[in-house]
């Protein structure tokens, strides 16, 4: 076999593969015997049938097809391997030329992993959001937790904002009951703003017993964003009561003594959460600033899929679970379907092109991932999944997905070396100390991670 290799543009190559009939020997065979076991001839035993008597009551041209169907992506991996190519996808091929006996001549056109050169990256400068903790964050954090201890009692008076009603609804649109227009004893915090546009003043100056009638659009359901009739009637008013703010609420809602206690550790608890975010955030602005240093030439196959992938998970997963189409989310996002297409696009080169950049760092650091790092990353995705580790181990390995989770360990390595010779400053001009380790990878992970789509990462098309 001989194969040479032409340079379409920077991500895309043709090859030419000149193959001698000899080399199709072991396909012809494979073929004749398929062939052999998918046909009778009268006079002859199944898969007995000789060879001259295939071509003669079916075809030689029959034989070559399934030979060189057989034999071609054997050919075609052996010319990407000698010609030492990075493809993404799959390749267009065309058979230029088949002489029975003598050759088979072909050509694939394929995208290809374009070569990245990294610049010096240590000059990088990014400012973040500096670490700042105030007293009201620490009572507003306190007082969430004082929320979540309230209790009810039931109360003979008109509902008032703050009360929690219980409700029975019913949904009509178009005059008719929806089948899943009717909910019992429904537990409903007036001004929560959890259910239907308009519920909190139907409710308002009701008491137990009393009724109403309202229009809203539906967010879910079978009606999801038609207008709707909906009548409420509250069955029961009761009145939150918060727990006196002290120390026996402390003694009750955690592990401290003293309510000073509480507010020390969520002073703290605080304080860590906004140094991840810290973190996070500059792993995020080193990635756009490494970005900007570097020219990727970005495939258009490779972009035309990942822009239809990203559009695919939005509309029939995130916004299928939610009962909205994607008509109605650009209403409620206040965009239009261009300007949709615009961020849909950019974001899908930048993911290309952080994947590329990322993983030509891998190489150039000699970066590996270790089974104790990916153990650690695969429980992060199991807990964002919402599935147990077991659960979410079991689907990585049956879904062959593995290496883009090694992938994605590798790629958060990478980023961490940069943001380690970066110098970030927060905005009172202090510079900040990313010394902890884990935490920095972690986010760096987070970081690489947000510029891919949702579920079918690109790399999954650069596997090729």
């Amino acid at each position: 076999m001989k194969s040479a290799v032409e340079t379409l543009n920077p991500t895309r190559v043709r090859l030419t593969v000149e193959v001698p009939f000899e080399e199709l020997k072991d396909s012809l065979d494979a073929a004749y015997k398929k062939i052999n076991q998918q046909v009778t001839v009268k006079g002859f035993r199944k898969g007995k049938i000789p060879a001259r008597v295939i071509d003669q009551r079916f075809g030689r041209g029959a034989v070559l097809e399934e030979a060189v169907n057989d034999a071609l992506p054997k050919f075609y991996t052996d010319a990407v391997n000698e010609a030492d190519l990075n493809p993404l996808g799959q390749p267009e091929v065309d058979i230029t030329e088949l002489k029975d006996g003598e050759t088979l001549n072909f050509t694939a056109e394929v995208d290809v992993r374009p070569t990245v050169e990294i610049p010096d990256f240590s000059g990088i400068e990014v400012e973040v959001d500096a670490v700042e903790v105030t007293d009201e964050d620490v009572e507003k954090s306190v007082e969430q937790l004082r929320e979540r201890f309230a209790s009810t009692s039931p109360v003979e008076r008109a509902a008032e904002d703050g009360d929690v009603v219980t409700i029975d609804l019913q949904a009509k649109v178009d005059g008719e009951v929806l089948e899943d227009g009717v909910a019992d004893g429904v537990s409903y915090t007036i001004g929560s703003g959890e259910l239907l546009e308009g519920i909190d003043d139907a409710v308002k100056g009701l008491e137990a017993g009393g009724e109403a009638t309202f229009t809203s659009e539906l967010k879910g359901g079978s009606a999801a964003g038609k207008e709707a009739e909906v009548t409420v009637k509250v069955t029961q008013v009761a009145k939150r009561e918060l727990p006196e703010l002290d120390d026996d609420f402390a003694q009750l809602a955690s592990e401290f003594d003293t309510l000073e206690e509480l507010r020390a550790d969520s002073r703290k608890r605080l304080a860590n959460m906004k140094q991840y975010d810290q973190a996070t955030q500059a792993q995020e602005r080193v990635l756009d600033k490494l970005l900007e240093l570097v020219e990727v030439p970005v495939p258009e196959k490779l972009l035309e899929d990942e822009i239809n992938t990203r559009k695919h998970n939005l509309e029939h997963h995130q916004l299928g679970q939610m009962g909205l189409d994607l008509e109605k989310y650009l209403e409620i996002q206040g965009k239009t379907a261009e300007e949709f297409d615009t961020e849909t696009r950019e974001a899908a080169v930048k993911g290309i092109k952080t994947q590329f950049v990322l993983d030509e760092l891998v190489k150039q650091e000699k970066l590996n991932v270790s089974q104790e790092e990916l153990t650690e990353h695969l429980m992060r995705r199991a807990s964002s999944s919402g599935m147990s580790p077991d659960q979410f181990a079991q689907a990585v390995v049956e879904q062959g997905q593995v290496p883009l989770l090694v992938g994605e360990v590798a790629r958060g390595k990478a980023l961490a070396v940069v943001v380690e010779k970066a110098t970030v400053k927060d905005t009172n001009g202090e510079v900040v100390d990313l010394d902890d380790e884990e935490e920095t990878e972690e986010a760096a992970e987070a970081a690489a991670e947000s510029t891919e789509s949702g579920d079918d990462k690109a790399e999954e098309k650069t596997e090729g």
